[in-house]
């Protein structure tokens, strides 16, 4: 079963060989976030799917982000690029939690840790955000277990 890496790499040649200047420049970005990612440190060692993952959600919510503050400023155009290759790195990340499964996810890891009031918020993220690794934005999570805490 071909990794992550490998599976990026071949869109990319598929994509150069389409002339595809969004996936392209897209997926050369991804790939040279994860290589720098690799060989960062003491030892340079390769990257497992779910560290990648965790590498193109941030570079998406990079993308997210921009996108809104273009939009902001009145350059349409650039946000529209921004976005563009948001939903590019979108394709290679895990089904997005819906409201309901985060909620039971929520519910579950507050029943397990016993957690109450607002002091209570840092144990349930603890348990739930190894849960949701890569399916729900961190601030959307946050705001739920803040909300479920508080009532």
């Amino acid at each position: 079963m071909p990794t992550l890496k490998d599976q990026l790499r071949t869109d990319l040649t598929a994509a150069m060989k389409a002339r595809d200047e969004t996936r392209t420049r897209t997926l050369r970005m991804a790939l040279t976030a994860i290589t720098n990612q690799e060989v960062s440190g003491d030892a340079a060692h390769d990257l497992t799917d779910e560290e990648i993952t965790k590498i193109l959600t941030r570079e998406a919510k990079r993308r997210r982000e921009a996108a809104t503050a273009f939009a902001e400023a009145g350059r349409g155009d650039q946000a529209e690029a921004e976005r563009a290759e948001e939903e590019v790195l979108t394709g290679y990340l895990p089904a997005q939690l819906s409201d309901d499964e985060l909620a039971a996810l929520v519910a579950a890891a507050i029943a397990e840790t016993g957690a109450s009031g607002p002091a209570g918020m840092g144990q349930v993220m603890k348990v739930v955000t190894p849960r949701v690794a890569g399916r729900a934005d961190g601030s959307r999570v946050a705001a739920m277990v803040r909300s479920r805490l508080a009532g």
